[in-house]
Order: structure tokens, then C-alpha cells, then sequence
């Protein structure tokens, strides 16, 4: 069983964790769980919405040593993928949109936020935030379209056993990486993909246009092919998903 740390309230996980790697290296797996964050992050400097003890609001410690920098996107594939796992015990269409929220059909249900620390051409460590809606019913904040797990199926969920899960799904997905490579991980994540099947609207410099996902490069850039056959590469934020 992995190192937990629990919580009443702080005002992040993902720097509560990252002040504590400051004084000591934790073991791998190290967890910081709170019921509830006053500053909670979501990808850019986005806030993470979240009713006090409803929800799954937690960092991990990881140090993938192995992974060189130009690869560090794998991370944060291995860690989409294992919700995706956990959600998926509870309900259909979990998805993950690009690079790493995860969508069930048009609505998301998580986010994560990975802050690796890079030595030299290697990953010295990674805090690994998740944000995963589970029994909230209202959602007050102008976020667009939130769901929750309760809200799909109508049930209430034990937010400790669902940590466990989620712990073990994190390390089976980083034990596939370091045993069999990258390649396994791409693919599954490829084919979780939300939006992977035919053409949608797409945002870019104010425009829109037509395109279908045709890869995702090891860097995580999101390689698109417009309904003229153009091929467009964009890094995160440089595209919209037209919802």
C-alpha cells in the first residue's frame, strides 16, 4: 500500500506534495489526498472546482528516471489511462481529451495536473495532481460542462476505496511503462482518445475549422488533418476543441 498523507483541507495537493519533496524524498507512490482545496489547480492556471469532501482531490509522487525529457508526455498518458481504468468499473464513454482531461461523451469528470522536475536530460521526479468528480450534485462555478460520477449513475461512492483503486491503477500503468514501453501506452491512449473518430470543429488564432485527429507525437503535440488534407501540429492551448 502506497504512503498516504490525508488531508482536511490545504491549499493545493500538488504543492503541499511538492513542499514536502523540498525536505525529503518520499517513497515512490507517495499520496497527498485533501477533502478540500482553496487553490486547487487545473491545467494553465485554471481553477479546479470542487465541494468539500466529494470529491477525489490528490497528488502522487513518481520518479520516472527512465523517461528522457523529450518523452516526458508519456507520463502524463500512463496517468490519463488509469483514470480512465477507474472510471470506466462505473460507467461508458470515458475519454480522454487532449492531452489530459478526461470526458464521459461531451461532459468532464477530471482533470490532471503533472509538474515534473527535470534533471539534465531526465525527469528527476513528477507530482502527479488528479482532480476526479465523484458525489457532487451542483456544480456552481461558470466551468461549461462539469459532471460528476453520482450525477451519471445515482450512486453515492466510498471515496477511500476508490483512492486505492486509483493508486493501483496509476502503479499498473507505470509497471506496463518500465516493463513492455512506450508503445503500448501510446496506443491505448490514442484509442481512448475523445473525438478520435471522424471530423469536428476545431479553434485556432480565432478560426475555426474542420479536422480529424490523426496522432499525438511523443511530445504530446496534437497532429490534425483538416477535410482539405492539410496537416496542422499544435502544442497545448494552441487549439481549441469546439465543444
Amino acid at each position: 500500500m502506497s504512503h498516504i498523507i490525508y488531508l482536511q483541507e490545504t491549499s493545493s495537493t500538488n504543492l503541499y506534495l511538492q513542499d514536502l519533496l523540498k525536505k525529503e524524498k518520499l517513497p515512490e507512490g507517495s499520496v497527498v489526498v485533501a477533502e478540500y482545496q482553496t487553490a486547487g489547480k487545473g491545467q494553465a492556471g485554471n481553477s479546479w472546482e470542487s465541494a468539500q469532501g466529494k470529491n477525489l482531490l490528490c497528488s502522487m509522487a513518481l520518479y520516472p528516471d527512465f523517461v528522457d525529457i523529450e518523452n516526458q508526455f508519456i507520463v502524463s498518458e500512463i496517468v490519463s489511462l488509469a483514470i480512465v481504468d477507474l472510471l470506466s468499473n462505473f460507467t461508458a464513454d470515458v475519454r480522454i481529451k487532449w492531452p489530459n482531461d478526461i470526458y464521459v461523451g461531451e461532459k468532464k469528470i477530471a482533470g490532471i495536473l503533472i509538474e515534473n522536475n527535470i534533471c539534465g536530460n531526465a525527469i528527476e521526479s513528477s507530482i502527479v495532481g488528479m482532480g476526479i468528480n465523484i458525489n457532487q450534485e451542483v456544480f456552481e462555478s461558470n466551468a461549461p460542462n462539469p459532471v460528476s460520477l453520482k450525477q451519471l449513475t445515482g450512486e453515492e461512492y466510498d471515496l477511500n476505496l476508490l483512492l486505492t483503486t486509483l493508486v493501483e491503477n496509476v502503479f499498473k500503468r507505470y509497471v506496463q511503462l518500465m516493463e513492455k514501453g512506450k508503445a503500448a501506452i501510446h496506443r491505448d491512449y490514442f484509442n481512448h482518445l475523445f473525438r478520435k473518430e471522424d471530423y469536428h470543429i476545431y479553434k485556432s488564432n480565432h478560426e475555426c475549422f474542420c479536422a480529424c485527429i490523426k496522432a499525438i507525437k511523443p511530445s504530446g503535440h496534437l497532429v490534425l488533418e483538416t477535410d482539405q488534407g492539410e496537416e496542422l501540429v499544435f502544442a497545448f492551448k494552441e487549439v481549441e476543441f469546439v465543444l
